[in-house]
C-alpha cells in the first residue's frame, strides 16, 4: 500500500504599491464614481 501526502505551504505577504500606483488606483476609483453617478442621473428620471 503506498499512501502519497503531498505538504503545501502557502504564505501570502501584503503588497507595497508605489505612490504613482495608489495615485492611479484613486483616480480610477474617482472616474468609476462618476461613471456610476452619471448612469443613475440619467435612470432616475424614467
Amino acid at each position: 500500500m503506498t499512501l502519497n501526502i503531498l505538504f503545501l505551504t502557502i504564505t501570502i505577504n501584503k503588497r507595497k504599491r508605489s505612490k504613482e500606483e495608489v495615485n492611479h488606483q484613486q483616480f480610477v476609483e474617482h472616474i468609476y464614481e462618476q461613471n456610476k453617478d452619471r448612469q443613475f442621473s440619467m435612470y432616475r428620471y424614467f
